[in-house]
């Protein structure tokens, strides 16, 4: 649970300075029963003002990685811990904040929905 949490960390404050895509393999997408419209209106919410949220677009604050490419550095469908936890990190602008159990599978759902896909 804490090396989740660290991960998350370092990704969200050290992730957005160099953002060379990643040569690991990808985890294969997990189909979340979330509701995308419903995340994307979490995301919209508690997450604009820093990150970019949609496929396109360059987040507002340089150290907050766009949500599209999370998957480069971290294993999207391994955020709910990290979420249902309350997400800490080391810089002044993330808020804390906690979300409830469907509120974390309506996020994750729209986050993966908008993951970068590779050319294969």
């Amino acid at each position: 649970m804490m090396r989740a949490l660290a991960a998350l960390a370092a990704l969200l404050t050290l992730g957005a300075c160099a953002h060379a895509p990643a040569p690991a393999a990808e985890a294969p997408a997990l189909q979340r029963s979330g509701d995308v419209a419903a995340g994307f209106r979490l995301a919209e919410a508690n997450c604009s003002t820093c990150h970019a949220i949609g496929p396109t677009g360059e987040s507002r604050h340089p150290m907050a990685p766009p949500f599209r490419t999370l998957s480069r550095d971290y294993p999207v469908n391994t955020l709910e811990e990290a979420f249902a936890e309350g997400i800490l990190v080391g810089h002044p602008a993330m808020p804390q904040f906690s979300l409830s159990p469907r509120d974390i599978d309506d996020l994750l759902s729209y986050i993966q929905s908008v993951q970068e896909r590779r050319a294969g």
